[in-house]
């Protein structure tokens, strides 16, 4: 699994980003979706107080952790799964780009509840994966 230096670059701050560099895999991933959970909250709240320009900046971060999260997944031993997932983000991606055009928090808080969901299921990880090889992520 390879993850992207955008991805890195959108989830903050350069210690931040060189925290990540010492995380495992699985860690990286669950960064990165904390990253993207705080941005559509963020953009919520923009679009709450019609904060348009700060809007916009919230969902352009998070677009960008998820085309992170889409160059990261490893559709050879991914499979199907993988697959599954790159169409997701990219339908989270599409409906960031309604919400942006539309300020349409309904749209929004389907994307947050998607993402929130995956989000779970990679915290669920470590607990399936044998100490051994998380350990060897790095």
């Amino acid at each position: 699994m390879r993850v992207h230096f955008k991805a890195l670059e959108s989830y903050g701050s350069g210690s931040t980003t060189s925290q990540a560099g010492v995380a495992n895999r699985v860690e990286l991933i669950q960064m990165l979706f904390d990253g993207l959970i705080d941005s559509l909250s963020t953009a919520r709240g923009h679009i709450e107080r019609q904060s348009i320009e700060e809007k916009s900046k919230s969902l352009t971060r998070a677009s960008r952790i998820l085309v992170g999260l889409q160059g990261a997944l490893d559709f050879e031993q991914g499979g199907d799964l993988a697959s599954n997932l790159h169409e997701l983000y990219a339908y989270a991606i599409r409906r960031l780009l309604h919400v942006n055009i539309h300020n349409d928090l309904d749209a929004l808080k389907e994307v947050q509840g998607l993402m929130t969901e995956v989000r779970e299921a990679w915290r669920a990880v470590p607990a399936l994966v044998p100490a051994s090889a998380l350990g060897s992520a790095h």
